[in-house]
């Protein structure tokens, strides 16, 4: 069973924010666990005593193994704006990774072809003949413990498993992605990617909007939050 605990970050009458955990899921899947949205509308049901069904529209999502920010639409309208927002590129979205390795270069951009293997659910970088998809991403290193790096991202292009697979790619593995070569498994089954900030425009007041997750309750996370 998925954590059943909403942490909210943001929430008006158009629109709810959460701090998604590493173990809750944006998408049902084979385990048939409770997803986001499910919850949301409950809460919301609950809450405000609504009768009959409650909405909640999907705008972006998060692997399952990824904690952070996700935003829902409370109606309709919001979601088709905030959609076209999101499409148009007009939100910015910052992540933080934890790596295994030190990249070459403290500040730098990364750019790739990715193709997705469906079957694997995975992505590989690929020759751009070779039908991968632009990836793109400028990340900046913030912060350093013994053992590993604290990344700070930020997306020019959205591609399935983006920033797991580009930094595979240079052979900085993140924490816990066993999937893309990283040494071990984390205890929870997270992996060490967090999408810690998003702005965007609210879809009726205009107002611009950043929100903050905080990372999660784990000792090498609260180590690199406290330095900031």
């Amino acid at each position: 069973m998925a954590n059943t605990t909403l942490q909210i970050l943001f929430e008006d009458n158009h629109l709810i924010a959460i701090n998604k955990a590493a173990s809750q899921i944006v998408q049902g899947d084979k385990t048939g666990d409770t997803t986001l949205p499910d919850l949301i509308k409950g809460y919301l049901k609950e809450k405000y005593q609504k009768p009959g069904n409650v909405f909640c529209g999907v705008i972006h999502r998060l692997d399952r193994p990824t904690s952070g920010i996700v935003l829902f639409a409370r109606t309709s309208k919001a979601l088709e704006r905030m959609n076209a927002q999101f499409r148009d590129k007009e939100t910015n979205k910052t992540y933080w990774a934890i790596l295994e390795k030190e990249p070459t270069e403290k500040k730098a951009t990364l750019t790739h072809y990715l193709k997705k293997n469906e079957k694997q659910n995975k992505s590989y970088v690929v020759g751009e003949k070779e039908g991968g998809k632009l990836a793109k991403l400028h990340y900046e290193i913030i912060g350093k413990s013994e053992h590993y790096f604290l990344a700070e991202v930020q997306l020019e292009t959205g591609r399935h498993h983006q920033i797991r697979a580009q930094f595979a790619a240079i052979g900085c593995r993140i924490k816990g992605d066993l999937k893309y070569g990283a040494k071990r498994a984390n205890p929870d089954g997270s992996i060490a990617l967090h999408a810690r900030k998003l702005r965007f425009f609210h879809p009726t007041t205009k107002e611009n909007i950043e929100l903050t997750a905080q990372v999660p309750n784990d000792p090498l996370w609260t180590y690199f939050e406290h330095l900031f």
